[in-house]
């Protein structure tokens, strides 16, 4: 199973009533427990060979935190998050950040990135614009499909 695959469980799991989840495949067992106050929690393990279980929820999970509604107009761009996973402004905390409101950005220019699983993944442009408004802070935790930035396209 590699990274695409288990961001892919991950998301699965976030929208569904599931608490936990528990897959065992040769040589790796993966655990992913859903805590309503909380991200979800997963452990990856060599293990034997088994087949594929799922707990049921107890009671159904209570709904994340609202997202920040973005404003709608023709004009106005949502960049989303693609994932799951901790939301950084800047490359490093002595480094400045990738953009700020105002900020003129083009397609592939960095925005932020966002750390899935050790692992840090820039987040690029994929229109021309001006920021108008960051919508998540610093070091905080963001779902899939999470508006991150809101761009007035140029």
């Amino acid at each position: 199973m590699d990274t695409k695959e288990i961001q892919r469980l991950l998301d699965y799991i976030a929208k569904s009533p599931l608490a936990e989840v528990s897959i065992e495949t040769e040589g790796l067992k993966v655990s992913v427990k859903k805590n309503s106050a909380v991200a979800p929690v997963v452990t990856v393990a060599a293990a034997a060979p088994a087949p594929v279980t799922a707990a049921p929820a107890a009671a159904p999970a209570a709904a994340a935190a609202a997202p920040v509604a973005a404003p709608v107009s023709d004009n106005l761009y949502t960049v989303k998050s693609p994932m799951i996973g901790t939301f950084y402004r800047a490359a490093g905390p002595d480094k400045d950040n990738f953009v700020e409101v105002g900020s003129e950005i083009a397609p592939g220019k960095t925005l932020c990135m966002i750390e899935a699983m050790k692992l840090f993944n820039e987040i690029d442009s994929e229109v021309s614009g001006k920021i108008v408004q960051i919508l998540v802070d610093n070091a905080s935790p963001v779902e899939f499909d999470q508006p991150l930035f809101v761009v007035e396209k140029a």
